[in-house]
């Protein structure tokens, strides 16, 4: 019986991305000067069994590059080679290297190998330095070698195994030119002989300067057990400093590999718009998927047998039904109500996933940006257990990384001005994830020079985002970086200053149903938080009616609610009335204007007001009834017809009925294009 082994495939990208996660993050946390063992036996395992599975699975490409790092992976953890600074970049490059060939085969497209024959090359350069010998600042043999003395002392017993050193010697002849000295010192006499033993020793020379060390190993693979074998390079003496200067050659072109890699590896979010809506006809992206704890699965097991047992209780009320058992009905409905509350939960809890998922590649990140931006920072990381639903991690992701970059490179000082500034040349960009009622917040933190309140408002009034004479709070400042375009930057770089990105950061946060937020002190730091909800499938919301139309607001946006007091509502000419809510001026927005509809009452004070909030932006929309509040199941609107400015979805209610889900930033554009900004009311 065959076995189609491409139905594993999926199995195999699936663990052998968790294996690069494992190894970068491992090199990552490596010290060189004091090497964990443990931690380079980690990274060995995940390269070994990626080059297993590979193999396997004929993904050639992969198995051969992975044996080479693997081989110079092996000579680390035995402690017959030394690690540096350089060869842990070299490793890090592999890394990216290996997950840029994996997800090409795993998209079925043709594979480019350049990037990976290179850095072979380099592996091949250091495993042909005798242990020891490594050059300091790079992958090349120091000083150059022009090909190897081998001394081949096999065990006694050697014939035996069926192992025949001519050959060995004939597999080293085709590498290069080859020299064989035979030592018959320890052959006994003729009498003494014993055919099946072996009494000669070996002096080998092999010249060829491509000959490499990891070749030479091949050939003694099955006897090295066996034997003594002592492999070293003969030095051409003369091309020392020739050697010496290619070396610094090489490091330099290193160095600018890195950083563009880690140019490429952080590329600008502001790029990258939100996802356009599939087409008709057009092919969506293929499901992904997700690893569940068994403790999860064992839940759910046990609430749809709670439920089958609940089932089978209604079942026989229903079939032989009277009045006494109404009690009993009564009794089995609230077990159902329970045990499928239960099992909701157990449900969501299935796509709730640790937060460190997206955490992980910033580590990463950070290194290689602080080398391009010749700064020193640290990323200290907190609350990475905490649990997010998998849809919500995936699109905050890139958010993140904007937010990340702009901390590094506008936020986070050169340690020369560090030290000026009385602070350690050492910065710290702090990121934290912890649970807030029912959202999740996402602080990313830095003790940078803060953001520059008069350079921002000078811009604005410069790029006619206010008035010359408004005054703003420190708030509405720092609020003022979201508008399009916003750019205090004074130069253009491949990191960031092209006045792009932020305003797509907090129009991608809102899709999410959250909001961002900044806090900044000059000369001390600056904090950006981010609150999401848990998951994008389920809604708390508030029900509202709106003439015969019952329309639901996310709770997590209602500020408060209220009834109109008239003398509280002021008329400006040429645009809508304003509340005044204790120290603030509010837009007011008649929900029955903006969607077309009837309403009870045309009349503001026999209606009701619903303050709510949008990017930073309160306004109060008037509705009939404010009804029950509750969770609703979201459905997509743009799946199932297509997208609508100022809705995000919808949900089929209890009494069969669809009710649209409101997109409160959305219902702002639509009604008065750009929300102004609020001005805080003078007292009377």
């Amino acid at each position: 019986m065959s076995i189609e082994l491409s139905q594993f495939f999926q199995v195999f990208f699936e663990e052998s991305f968790e294996g690069l996660d494992v190894m970068e993050s491992g090199l990552m946390s490596l010290d060189t000067e004091n090497v964990d063992n443990e931690m380079i036996n980690s990274i060995f395992r995940a390269a070994h069994s990626i080059k297993g599975g590979s193999a396997t699975f004929g993904f050639s490409s992969v198995a051969e590059f992975t044996h080479v790092l693997e081989t110079l992976l092996d000579e680390v953890r035995s402690e017959t080679r030394g690690i540096n600074t350089d060869m842990v970049d070299l490793f890090l490059q592999s890394v990216d290297c290996l997950r840029e060939l994996l997800h090409g085969l795993q998209a079925e497209e043709p594979v480019d190998t350049a990037r990976a024959k290179d850095l072979r090359e380099k592996f091949e350069a250091y495993l042909d330095v005798a242990p020891g010998a490594e050059a300091e600042s790079n992958g090349v043999a120091a000083p150059a070698g022009l090909g190897w003395n081998i001394t081949f002392n096999p065990g006694e017993d050697i014939l035996r195994t069926g192992n025949e050193p001519l050959r060995m010697f004939t597999q080293l002849a085709e590498l290069g030119e080859l020299t064989v000295e035979t030592n018959i010192s320890q052959l006994p006499a003729f009498s003494a002989i014993t055919l099946e033993n072996c009494y000669f020793t070996w002096q080998l020379t092999l010249m060829g300067k491509k000959v490499t060390r990891e070749q030479i190993d091949e050939v003694f693979e099955w006897v090295v057990d066996e034997c003594e074998i002592i492999v070293e390079p003969i030095v051409d003496e003369a091309a020392s400093a020739a050697a010496a200067t290619a070396a610094a050659t090489v490091a330099a072109a290193n160095a600018a590999v890195a950083a563009a890699q880690a140019t490429a590896a952080v590329a600008p979010v502001a790029a990258v718009a939100p996802a356009a809506p599939v087409a008709a006809g057009q092919k969506k992206a293929e499901p992904g998927s997700i690893r569940v704890d068994i403790e999860k699965i064992d839940t759910l097991i046990n609430m749809v047998g709670e439920l089958v047992i609940t089932q089978s209780m209604l079942g026989q009320i229903g079939a032989d039904f009277t009045f006494d058992k109404v009690g009993k009905l009564q009794e089995g409905l609230q077990d159902l109500e329970r045990n499928v509350q239960v099992l909701h939960e157990s449900v969501m809890q299935v796509r709730m996933l640790p937060i460190s998922f997206t955490f992980n590649r910033f580590p990463r990140m950070v290194r290689d940006l602080s080398r391009q931006l010749n700064k020193k920072i640290d990323l200290v990381v907190k609350g990475e257990q905490t649990e997010l639903d998998k849809t919500v991690m995936e699109k905050i992701g890139d958010p993140l990384v904007h937010l990340l970059r702009n901390s590094l490179d506008h936020g986070i000082e050169k340690p020369e001005d560090r030290v000026k500034a009385g602070k350690p040349e050492t910065g710290v960009v702090s990121l934290n994830a912890f649970h807030q009622g029912g959202n999740i917040i996402i602080e990313i933190t830095d003790d940078g020079a803060g953001l520059p309140r008069e350079k921002i408002l000078a811009k604005a009034r410069k790029n006619g985002i206010i008035g010359p004479d408004v005054g703003l709070t420190d708030e509405q400042i720092h609020d003022l970086i979201f508008q399009p375009g916003f750019s205090t930057a004074d130069v253009v770089s491949d990191v960031s200053g092209r006045g792009v990105g932020m305003d797509v950061v907090r129009r991608n946060i809102t899709e999410l149903g959250g909001h961002v937020s900044v806090k900044s002190e000059e000369g001390v730091g600056s904090t950006f938080s981010i609150s999401l909800p848990l998951t994008l499938a389920i809604l708390d919301g508030q029900l509202v009616r709106v003439g015969d139309q019952v329309y639901i607001f996310p709770l997590v946006s209602i500020v408060e609610s209220l009834s109109v007091d008239m003398k509280q509502v002021s008329t400006v000419a040429g645009a809508s009335d304003l509340l005044r809510l204790r120290e603030e001026y509010i837009p007011i927005i008649p929900l029955y204007d903006t969607f077309g509809i009837e309403p009870d009452s045309r009349r503001l004070e026999s209606s009701l007001i619903v303050v709510v909030e949008s990017d930073g932006v309160k306004v109060g929309l008037v509705v009939d009834e404010l009804q029950a509040q509750q969770q609703v199941v979201i459905k997509s609107l743009e799946t199932n017809y297509q997208s609508v400015e100022g809705v995000s979805g919808a949900t089929i209610l209890g009494d069969g009925t669809v009710s649209l889900i409101l997109d409160i930033g959305g219902i702002v554009r639509l009604a008065r294009g750009v929300a102004p900004l609020q001005v805080k009311a003078k007292a009377a």
